[in-house]
């Protein structure tokens, strides 16, 4: 906060920024009883200064709520996960939208190969690769799989530019894609990837965490009877571009490992 003319204290640039990162809309969502988390979960995080990324639904464990969850610069630590559940744990058990069905609730960061959800993500992650799946038919596929070369535009109207490595010797390699049609994306996980992201991290002064196996706890039935999960791995943003070739297109990079 800075104070002004007036002696009114007024946001700071930064906290700006980040309320409009906070409120920046996903381009996917949920269905189903998932769709019922993730409409109580907004809200809530967005209070506690985290955005949700992403709700799913498992039989993991008789059955699992993961909610993947992220700050406005995209990190996302064992200590904010810890703070998301607390903050999450007691209105889900009131609001009980999975219908009084035992289950575990699972907090965790998108990991380093994350779902791409919004449009913001698909900017930091220029110059990475991807795999996307569409809504619709583009062309004649729904699935691709490229560098992500750049975004035009912006909210859902925005305009995807992926040069394709799936692409056949006959099909185009350069692709724009409709962010309006996303189904699915999420990052390739790379040695450039992982280098960027450890690089972001650094620079935002965050130590990876060392790793912890989950603690094991039967599902209760009734209030308090959630199990807070905490995923260790934190997420990292993809960070800046990666250098093109000279030929102007994204070089090679670090080796897939899907």
């Amino acid at each position: 906060m800075t104070e002004g003319s007036s002696g009114e204290q007024t946001p700071s640039p930064s906290a700006v920024a980040d309320a409009a990162l906070l409120d920046e809309p996903r381009l996917v969502s949920e269905h189903g009883v998932a769709a019922r988390v993730a409409t109580i979960a907004i809200p809530v995080l967005r209070d506690v200064g985290y955005r949700l990324v992403r709700v799913k639904i498992s039989g993991a464990n008789g059955m699992t709520v993961q909610i993947m969850a992220e700050r406005p610069d995209g990190l996302m630590t064992v200590s904010d996960c810890e703070t998301a559940s607390m903050a999450l744990s007691p209105v889900l058990d009131i609001e009980d939208p999975v219908a009084a069905a035992a289950y575990h609730l699972e907090m965790s960061s998108p990991g380093i190969d994350r779902p791409l959800v919004r449009v913001s993500d698909f900017q930091r992650a220029i110059g990475h690769e991807a795999r996307l799946e569409t809504a619709v038919m583009v062309g004649d596929r729904k699935r691709f799989r490229g560098w992500i070369e750049g975004v035009e535009g912006e909210g859902p109207d925005a305009i995807l530019k992926l040069r394709r490595i799936d692409a056949r010797a006959d099909e185009e390699a350069d692709v724009s894609l409709p962010l309006r049609d996303l189904a699915d994306a999420r990052l390739v996980l790379t040695e450039a990837l992982i280098r960027a992201s450890l690089k972001a991290a650094k620079e935002a002064g965050e130590a990876p965490p060392e790793e912890e196996e989950p603690t094991e706890e039967a599902p209760r039935r009734g209030p308090g009877r959630f199990r807070r999960d905490i995923k260790p791995t934190p997420l990292r943003p993809a960070g800046g571009a990666v250098k093109p070739s000279p030929s102007g297109k994204p070089g090679p990079r670090g080796g897939s490992r899907s």
